[in-house]
C-alpha cells in the first residue's frame, strides 16, 4: 500500500467522468494536483518530458486509489510530452482524444527556469525560458481549445504562474513570461467564455516542491530567507497549490474568469514598514496531507 494520505476539502465524486491533461504532472504541484483530482473521480492525464518519471508518478497514485473504499475515484495514465516540440503537443492531445473523446480540463503546470542578473542573460537562456514558460504553453492551449474546448463548447483552463507583480529580479527571462500569461490568462478569459470555456490562473509564492531543488546553495539560502516576507512567514505546500486549482477548475468557481489567485502567504503584499514581523515563528499554520507524499522528486529537501 503507498504510504500517504491524502486532505481535500472537497466532495468525493466532484469530478465524475471528466477528464484533465496536468503537464508537469510528474513531480510537485502537478502531481500532487493530479493525486487529488483522480481521488475525486477525474481520469487525468499527466505529462512531461521524463517517461520513467511520469510511469513511476501514475503507478504511485493509482496503487493509493486501489486502497480507497469511496464509490467514486478516478484513475491517472501518463503521456510523454515535450511542450516546446509541437509534434509532440499534436501527439499528446490526439491520443487524448482518441482514447477518451475530450479534454475537460487543462492545467498548465509545466515550466522552468534558472537564476541569472539581467545584464548576463543569455539570449540562448532567454528564449529557452520564454519558449518554455510562455509561447509553449499558449500553443498547448490554443491546440486544445481547437480540438476539444471549442466543439464541446466547455473547458477549463489553469496556468501555473509565479510571484511576479513586482517584477523578478534575478530571474528576468521568466518574470517577462509568467506576467505575460497573467495577461493571456485575461485575454482567453475575455475570448472564450462565448465558447463556455473559463481561462484563470494561479500564482504561487515559495513552495515546498520538487522546483526548489533545481537551485543552487546560494540561491536555496536566499530562498529560506524568503520565508520572512511573507505574512505566514512559511514556504507554501504544494496541497494548498492543489487546493486553489482544484477549486478553480470546480463547478463553484463557474462565475470566474481572465483572473489570477495568489498563492503566496501575503508575499506579493509584503511591506516591512506597513506591517513589521517579529520573529521566527509561522503565523498561518499550513494546510497538509496528513501523511506525506512518499514519492521521490515531490517536496523539496531545503
Amino acid at each position: 500500500c503507498v504510504n500517504m494520505s491524502v486532505r481535500s476539502v472537497f466532495a468525493s465524486g466532484l469530478f465524475d467522468d471528466k477528464v484533465a491533461l496536468v503537464t508537469g504532472g510528474g513531480t510537485g504541484i502537478g502531481f500532487r494536483t493530479a493525486l487529488e483530482l483522480a481521488v475525486l473521480g477525474c481520469t487525468v492525464v499527466i505529462s512531461a518530458r521524463n517517461e520513467e518519471r511520469l510511469a513511476k508518478a501514475a503507478s504511485v497514485i493509482n496503487e493509493y486509489l486501489s486502497g480507497l473504499s469511496v464509490p467514486s475515484k478516478g484513475k491517472v495514465a501518463f503521456l510523454p510530452m515535450n511542450i516546446r516540440s509541437s509534434s509532440s503537443r499534436s501527439n499528446c492531445i490526439d491520443k487524448m482524444m482518441e482514447k477518451y473523446k475530450k479534454i475537460d480540463y487543462l492545467v498548465n503546470n509545466a515550466g522552468g527556469q534558472f537564476p541569472t542578473p539581467a545584464g548576463s542573460c543569455s539570449e540562448k537562456g532567454w528564449r529557452a525560458v520564454i519558449d518554455l514558460n510562455l509561447s509553449s504553453l499558449f500553443l498547448l492551449t490554443q491546440e486544445v481549445f481547437q480540438k476539444s474546448f471549442e466543439p464541446q463548447k466547455s473547458g477549463v483552463v489553469v496556468n501555473v504562474i509565479a510571484d511576479m507583480w513586482r517584477g523578478f529580479p534575478s530571474m528576468v527571462h521568466t518574470g517577462a513570461a509568467r506576467a505575460a500569461v497573467h495577461n493571456l490568462t485575461q485575454t482567453l478569459g475575455v475570448e472564450w467564455a462565448q465558447f463556455g470555456v473559463r481561462v484563470v490562473a494561479v500564482a504561487p509564492g515559495t513552495i515546498d516542491s520538487t522546483g526548489l531543488n533545481s537551485y543552487g546553495p546560494e540561491m536555496k539560502e536566499f530562498l529560506q530567507e524568503s520565508k520572512k516576507h511573507n505574512y505566514a512567514r512559511r514556504f507554501g505546500t504544494v496541497e494548498e497549490v492543489a487546493a486553489s486549482i482544484i477549486f478553480l477548475l470546480c463547478p463553484a468557481s463557474s462565475f470566474t474568469t481572465g483572473t489570477t489567485l495568489r498563492v503566496d502567504g501575503g508575499g506579493s503584499l509584503y511591506n516591512p514598514i506597513h506591517t513589521p514581523l517579529h520573529g521566527e515563528e509561522q503565523c498561518i499554520p499550513p494546510f497538509e496531507d496528513p501523511v506525506p507524499i512518499h514519492v521521490s522528486n515531490t517536496k523539496s529537501n531545503l
